[in-house]
Formats: C-alpha cells, sequence, structure tokens
C-alpha cells in the first residue's frame, strides 16, 4: 500500500513499498516536477519553437502531477495539448486525491483532471476543446504509437530500484517515439544513461538539477 510523505517543500508525495522509492523527490515534489518537466521540459522547447501545440510522452504517469502542472500551464497560456502516459501500475483516483496537488493549480484543472482521469486510463478523452489526455496501462516495452511527439518526460524510478527501465533498449525504444527537434527531459543522469541517448541521435545536455540533486539530463533529437 502506498504511502503519503510530505517533502521537504511541502507538497506531499507517495512511498511505493513495493518498488522501496517515492513517486518524487523527497527533497520537494513540487520543486522537482516545475523544474524538471515544466521549466527545462515544456517551457524550453516551447522557447525553441514557435508553435502553440504541443504533444507529450510521459513515462511514469504516477500521480498525475507532472500532467496537471502542463495542463495549468497550457490552459493558461492557450497551447493546444495532446498527452500521452504511460503507467503500468496506475493509481486509484482516491488516491491522487489524497495528494493535496489541488494547491498547486487552479480549481478548473484540478476538477479537469480528477473528472477524466478514470475515463482516460481506458481511451484518450477530450478534456477541453485543445487538450487531450490518454494514459496506457502497460509496460513501456509495450507501448506503440504512430504519433511522434515533441518532448518525453521520462519519470520512472530511479535505476537503482528499477534498472530495467534504464536499460539502452528501453531508452531506444522510447526515443523513437520523439520526432526531430523533440526533446528527453528527465531527473537523472549516468553515464550509461549519456551513452544510451547519444546513440539514438540526440544531443546531450548537463543542466542543473532539481534541489537535492546536481546534475539531471536533457537532449535535443537531430
Amino acid at each position: 500500500m502506498n504511502v503519503l510523505v510530505q517533502t521537504a517543500d511541502g507538497s506531499n508525495t507517495l512511498f511505493n513499498p513495493i518498488i522501496g522509492e517515492h513517486y518524487h523527490s523527497s527533497h520537494g515534489a513540487l520543486q522537482e516536477s516545475e523544474h524538471v518537466f515544466i521549466q527545462s521540459g515544456l517551457k524550453h522547447f516551447l522557447s525553441l519553437e514557435e508553435t502553440n501545440h504541443v504533444r507529450i510522452l510521459e513515462v511514469g504517469f504516477g500521480t498525475g502531477l507532472n500532467f496537471i502542472l502542463t495542463l495549468d500551464f497550457c490552459l493558461q497560456n492557450n497551447i493546444k495539448l495532446q498527452y500521452t502516459g504511460i503507467e503500468a501500475f496506475p493509481l486509484s483516483v482516491d488516491i491522487i486525491k489524497q495528494t493535496g496537488y489541488q494547491n498547486f493549480v487552479t480549481p478548473e484543472t484540478w476538477d479537469i483532471f480528477t473528472e477524466n482521469y478514470e475515463k482516460a486510463k481506458t481511451s484518450k478523452v477530450q478534456l477541453t476543446a485543445n487538450c487531450t489526455l490518454e494514459i496506457k496501462h502497460l509496460a513501456l516495452e509495450q507501448f506503440t504509437s504512430t504519433d511522434k511527439y515533441d518532448i518525453v518526460y521520462y519519470d520512472a524510478f530511479s535505476v537503482r530500484h528499477q534498472p530495467e527501465m534504464w536499460s539502452n533498449e528501453i531508452i531506444a525504444h522510447t526515443c523513437s517515439f520523439l520526432k526531430s527537434r523533440g526533446i528527453f527531459i528527465t531527473y537523472a543522469i549516468t553515464g550509461n544513461l549519456k551513452r544510451a541517448v547519444k546513440s539514438c541521435g540526440f544531443e546531450i545536455e548537463k543542466i542543473k538539477g532539481a534541489p537535492g540533486k546536481r546534475e539531471m539530463l536533457r537532449a535535443l533529437k537531430h
């Protein structure tokens, strides 16, 4: 059973006793999500591309925190969002409602998410005129898609606790869904990860990590 835990910035995360790890950084769940995926991923992509439409693939949908922050930003900035999450072990909406994440987004964003979450686990849902969500309930290696994404949020559990999610083969599989000039963003950085992403034709960046982590990886697909 997942356990609700308060992190250093006052926001909550869940501890997964089967994996033996928190869903987010204990140094700050909100800070990590905003720094890694919103600031360094979504906003960085939009600064490079003149577009009001973004397609995002998230590996490790988890509590939905990355999604609701993304949705909130897109709603406030009139950006069309197509979002696909991959989650082998999706949480129930009742557990998600215990996180307190409604405090970080508008009431509209929170209601849109919680009212459509269960439906999104079975099919693509049109959340608003400009935003869709689908959550694929399967293992990453089983995921296939004809879509090409602008950004991959890679938010799997750490290599120490879930090494199979960081193998060369699974990284290459994930990177294949990114379009040219697409961005791969993750909280982690290891020598093997850098080599795996680079071998897929990416330009690698080491950038400042979220609180509690010195560096993280961002990569641009050529």
